[in-house]
């Protein structure tokens, strides 16, 4: 399918309305006890750093466990459902307020939009105006224009990018997705504050032990597509550690060269040391 609408909710987790998630919550015949604790959740007030409660009448707890299971039980009645019904025919993905449409042509997206729109208004919800979007999967085949021709989805980028078929083993442009610059930023963030350089009491043994099971979750999620787009972040982390043998070996000191070669040998020595390499 062409068009692809990147949808996104507007405070979506502040604007929910209590009186209608109760609603939701009970359709599901849950017992009194529970819904006693679900309201009792909902209505607790917020209490600020200087000790000030505020009263709450909408939104559900920020950063509470219970947050995402009620939003998809209230998303679940307000939106999943309605789509169903409205448009069988349009597939789609949601996860918490993120969604995306799947659309035939522009015109029908804009329609959808328009109507996903005013559905959600109904429940006190807002559409944010800045980050939804009407997506063209330009590729290959798909050679047209459009304002917009790329998306961003749990962590991944999607766009035009260069493949080689499994088939024919030739390469072609498609429509498809691996880690977005905005992981690879928040994943960066994360590597520097390790300040791994200044771990200098640590073995290699144990720097190994540190970084492997961050490194390992990374390339699960990310590497499931397009795993060679990670190779900047396992540049990094062969950087980071190259950092801390600088300061480790007296031999390595301001060597950086060095330091990489040495890390070299270590990955020849044992390749399963560290899981980013393995």
């Amino acid at each position: 399918m062409n068009w692809v609408i990147d949808l996104d909710m507007k405070g979506f987790f502040d604007s929910i309305d209590h009186e209608l998630m109760m609603k939701a919550v009970k359709k599901h015949k849950a017992e009194s006890w529970i819904l006693l604790y679900i309201e009792r959740w909902l209505k607790a007030p917020a209490q600020s750093k200087d000790g000030e409660k505020q009263e709450r009448r909408r939104g559900t707890p920020q950063g509470g466990v219970i947050s995402p299971l009620l939003a998809n039980i209230f998303l679940h009645h307000v939106y999943d459902s309605w789509m169903q019904k409205q448009f069988p025919d349009l597939p789609f993905e949601r996860y918490a307020d993120d969604i995306l449409v799947h659309c035939y042509t522009e015109k029908q997206a804009k329609y959808v939009l328009e109507r996903i729109r005013r559905r959600l208004k109904q429940f006190g919800l807002e559409v944010h105006p800045d980050k939804t979007k009407i997506v063209y999967c330009k590729d290959g085949i798909r050679k047209g224009e459009a304002k917009h021709t790329k998306f961003d989805f749990l962590g991944y980028e999607f766009r035009a990018r260069e493949c080689r078929s499994s088939q024919t083993r030739q390469y072609f442009v498609g429509f498809n997705p691996a880690i977005s610059i905005k992981a690879k930023k928040t994943i960066r963030q994360k590597i520097r504050s390790w300040q791994l350089s200044k771990r200098t009491p640590m073995t290699l043994e144990e720097v190994a032990e540190w970084i492997n099971p961050k490194a390992q979750g990374w390339i699960n999620y990310y590497g499931a597509y397009c795993k060679s787009a990670l190779q900047p972040i396992k540049r990094m982390l062969d950087y980071q550690i190259a950092s801390w043998a600088m300061r480790k070996y007296k031999r390595y000191h301001r060597r950086l060269v060095m330091a990489l070669r040495w890390l070299s040998r270590v990955y020849r020595r044992d390749p399963k040391l560290f899981a980013h390499h393995a």
